[in-house]
């Protein structure tokens, strides 16, 4: 089931904008959010423009991407998200044992605000997106950023950016106990943050520390980055705008949370 279906559509009327009041008898029927919503998704999954989003029985493209926008400027996939992990750290599914940290670069085919050039794509155009993960690769954080920011950049927003979370016994929480991270993140001045957030640092250190000893821990964060590759408004940056960017990615994070509290396993 995704968030389209009755179950999911229940938790998206919680955080979707109250639907205006119309003048009796005046305009076109407004089309419910549960067929909007199904239309974002069918966008988000297969990678289409808008306009080729298909009208026969729903409707038009332009009424799904106003709709689109208007919940993005209310901050809908950012609330549809912390709900879902909500849910799952009532239930105990979220483990702060520790979290690691990583990025994937995208190229930006239409250029946009939030764009640079990308050092690993010969200069083109791109964008890069940010994710922090639980211990079982559970996205909590996520941002984007310029191809050419360097990942140190995207740490302490990213752990900011923790929304505090239900869960199972006791107050809500929001800082896990170590955090995670490859070569790109070795700055003392971030491990003294972290120190300073009570977050044990486990940073590998250039020169000190193999890949492979980095990987026992940081493979989780790596395959919830592949999975959300595979959302394909995701595999290249569509939008000019970098809100909209991150809207979709936040759609992919929310996606995959939900798969875990329905299923056990990432939604498709």
């Amino acid at each position: 089931m995704t968030l389209a279906g009755c179950e999911g559509h229940g938790r998206v009327e919680q955080v979707v904008p109250a639907v205006p009041v119309r003048p009796q008898g005046g305009g076109r029927r407004r089309y419910g959010d549960r067929n909007v919503l199904a239309e974002i998704l069918f966008v988000a999954a297969s990678g289409c423009t808008w306009r080729q989003t298909p009208e026969a029985v729903g409707p038009s493209w332009s009424t799904v991407y106003r709709r689109f926008a208007e919940w993005n400027q209310a901050r809908v996939w950012a609330k549809l998200h912390r709900l879902v992990l909500d849910e799952l750290g009532s239930q105990g599914e979220l483990d702060w044992s520790r979290c690691a940290i990583d990025s994937v670069n995208m190229r930006a085919l239409k250029g946009g605000n939030l764009t640079g050039p990308n050092p690993v794509d010969r200069g083109k155009k791109g964008s890069k997106i940010h994710l922090l993960t639980d211990r079982s690769g559970l996205p909590l954080s996520i941002g984007i950023s310029a191809a050419n920011t360097h990942d140190s950049l995207g740490l302490e927003p990213l752990v900011r950016g923790i929304p505090p979370i239900r869960s199972r016994r006791g107050p809500r929480r929001r800082r896990p106990a170590k955090l995670h991270a490859d070569k790109g993140y070795d700055y003392d001045h971030l491990r003294r943050w972290l120190r300073s957030r009570r977050i044990v640092p486990r940073i590998a250190r250039k020169g000190v520390d193999s890949s492979a000893r980095l990987g026992r821990h940081c493979w989780t964060v790596e395959r919830t980055v592949s999975w959300l590759g595979g959302i394909r408004r995701l595999h290249r940056r569509y939008e000019r705008k970098a809100e909209h960017f991150l809207a979709f990615a936040g759609i992919a994070a929310t996606l995959f949370c939900y798969g875990r509290l329905t299923r056990g396993r990432p939604a498709r």
